[in-house]
């Protein structure tokens, strides 16, 4: 059978439409409550080292050519002690139970280059419920607050990181893997495959281009022609 194709918009967030596709995925996954994703939001902006101003977000993967948020400012920058990763195995929105595909997440050491958008304070709740509705519906992730560089200046901003006790927290793996599960994955939200391209592609366009992605992309590619 084939699967139905979800559209990550704005609208389908707020509908609970992640949340559904989780729930009603056919294998058991933990999803969270809207009281825990609630608290969530709301200790990680009681944490807000700059009380009343502007919060910034930063974006490493999807949410750079897929944002579903307003901002009022967007910059790349970048943040120092995570990498980017492929390293969450995806067994719904981008592959299945039988062909989990692989989404990133910022895991520990090295550096990450990326973009930062900053969210009027007034509106900061509104559109980081929007955030949180896509990003914290298993648990995967962990959002924390980080020091990201951008124009010339240090601001403190929302990063997600990876929960290294989730279930779905595969780590490292060899390169032949990766680019085999990259390659044939696809799930209710599209293609391992193109969540990989539609990455490097922001990235490049942002002018912080990630040779690693571009890399493993091209590769990715070449699987996929061999599969003809």
């Amino acid at each position: 059978m084939t699967e139905r194709r979800h559209s990550l918009t704005r609208e389908a967030i707020e509908a609970g439409a992640v949340e559904q596709m989780m729930l009603n995925c056919g294998i058991p996954i933990r999803v969270l409550s809207e009281a825990e994703r609630e608290a969530s939001l709301d200790g990680t902006l009681a944490a807000h080292p700059a009380a009343g101003s502007d919060i910034w977000l930063f974006a490493y993967g999807s949410l750079i050519w897929n944002p579903t948020i307003a901002f009022a400012e967007r910059c790349t920058g970048t943040i120092r002690g995570w990498h980017r990763r492929f390293c969450l195995s995806s067994p719904v929105g981008r592959g299945t139970p039988e062909r989990p595909g692989l989404m990133l997440g910022l895991d520990r050491g090295g550096s990450c280059r990326g973009v930062a958008y900053r969210v009027p304070s007034q509106a900061a709740r509104d559109e980081l419920t929007v955030v949180w509705r896509r990003e914290m519906v298993t648990g995967a992730y962990r959002p924390r607050w980080v020091h990201v560089a951008v124009a010339g200046r240090e601001v403190p901003a929302i990063a997600f990181v990876v929960n290294r006790d989730g279930p779905n927290y595969v780590g490292a793996m060899p390169r032949e893997r990766m680019v085999e599960r990259l390659a044939v994955a696809a799930g209710r939200l599209g293609s391992s495959a193109d969540y990989l391209f539609e990455t490097a592609k922001a990235l490049a366009l942002a002018a912080v281009p990630d040779r690693h992605l571009e890399d493993l992309a091209a590769a990715v590619r070449a699987a996929q022609a061999n599969r003809g």
